[in-house]
């Protein structure tokens, strides 16, 4: 474990604003809106932005937590370690997805660690671990696409022989969702619990209910009309690279369109539920540290390894949380079909927030945790 400050490399982000104030803009149908991707008018206020009000350093405070390397197997694991009021007592692993990044927790970890600091209870609280999924951000890039079946045993890794937790708990959604099951799945000694707020890894079984066939197809749909993207990165990845390299701008409306159409966006516009400072901060985990290209190999790494559907006959024996927020991106899945699967022993419908549920409602994440692991 070596100490790490994070910096962003001055000579990397003055070629990145050269870049963005070169681009010219390809032809673009009229009012195109989020109708075919990212809405251009949206995209051409986020560069305008990024060029002329965009302080990189005071954006996030991107050093006020603890962070560390921790050389793992063959990879070295970006990792934020803030040692709460729990003083050991309960350590918390959270694990983000994609196109998120650790920062998509940055509301969320002083009131998860420091619970007395925000009305709270001292005995709330949580050792806070954040990790960088291999090939994201600072963590290193792997040889080859993995997916969250590898990633779930060097984090267990991670939090047994590098910070000395020999057990823990476990949260997350979108990628962090199927790390955290295959913990589950794979090193179960090592969990007190798991919290999901999505279903990445599948039931070993098919729909039987009229409920669940419901939301298969719904599923489905969804996949059909947002799911494109997937597709692409869990097949041909360099595809995808070979067209993005060297373009920021590109990345940044990849980036950016599923912030939107993953959002909760039933009471608040777009730039109230993500202001420009977070967009441009957490796209620069990924066009600073020319990641975005490693990092959309994980959806390759992904169906290598079958990891969005449990082994033949296996099962989640690990309590299980479920919250059900109002995702666009699938909706939440009937009970039923994910105690096919896992071992529920809670779960909440939550009235707002969406796919990125730490950054749209942090109140409703950190107060559900707390509730969680007081059971």
């Amino acid at each position: 474990m070596q100490p790490f400050t994070l910096t962003w490399d001055a000579d990397r982000l003055a070629w990145l604003r050269e870049r963005v104030r070169a681009y010219r803009m390809p032809r673009l149908p009229e009012g195109a809106g989020w109708r075919y991707g990212c809405d251009p008018d949206v995209l051409r206020d986020l560069c305008a932005y990024w060029l002329d009000g965009f302080d990189h350093e005071a954006a996030a405070d991107l050093n006020r937590f603890p962070q560390f390397l921790a050389r793992i197997e063959d990879l070295d694991i970006h990792v934020v370690h803030v040692v709460g009021e729990a003083r050991g007592k309960r350590p918390l692993l959270l694990t983000h997805g994609w196109p998120g990044s650790v920062y998509e927790f940055w509301q969320v970890i002083e009131p998860l660690a420091f619970p007395s600091r925000f009305g709270g209870r001292a005995e709330d609280a949580f050792d806070v671990v954040v990790p960088a999924l291999p090939g994201f951000g600072f963590s290193g890039k792997p040889r080859a696409p993995i997916g969250p079946r590898t990633t779930a045993r060097l984090f267990d890794r991670l939090m047994r022989e590098e910070l000395g937790y020999a057990r823990y708990h476990a949260q997350g959604g979108d990628w962090g969702a199927g790390v955290t099951a295959w913990l589950a799945l794979d090193h179960a000694a090592s969990l007190e619990a798991i919290h999901l707020n999505y279903l990445l890894v599948q039931p070993d079984a098919e729909p039987s209910t009229e409920a669940e066939t419901r939301w298969r197809k719904g599923a489905l749909d969804a996949q059909g009309r947002l799911g494109a993207y997937a597709d692409l990165q869990g097949t041909k990845p360099l595809s995808l690279n070979y067209a993005m390299a060297d373009e920021p701008v590109a990345q940044l409306a990849w980036l950016v369109e599923r912030f939107h159409d993953w959002a909760d966006l039933r009471e608040r516009p777009f730039e109230a539920v993500f202001p420009k400072d977070v967009l441009l901060t957490n796209a620069l985990f990924y066009l600073a540290t020319d990641s975005f290209g490693t990092a959309t190999w994980y959806y390759a790494g992904a169906r290598e390894e079958g990891a969005r559907r449990m082994p033949e006959g296996s099962r989640v024996t690990v309590p299980t949380a479920f919250a059900a927020y109002p995702d666009p991106r699938t909706l939440a899945p009937p009970r039923e079909w994910v105690e096919r699967g896992y071992a529920v022993s809670r779960w909440r419908d939550m009235p707002r927030g969406g796919h990125f549920a730490a950054m749209e409602v942090p109140d409703l994440f950190v107060a559900d945790l707390r509730e969680w692991a007081r059971g």
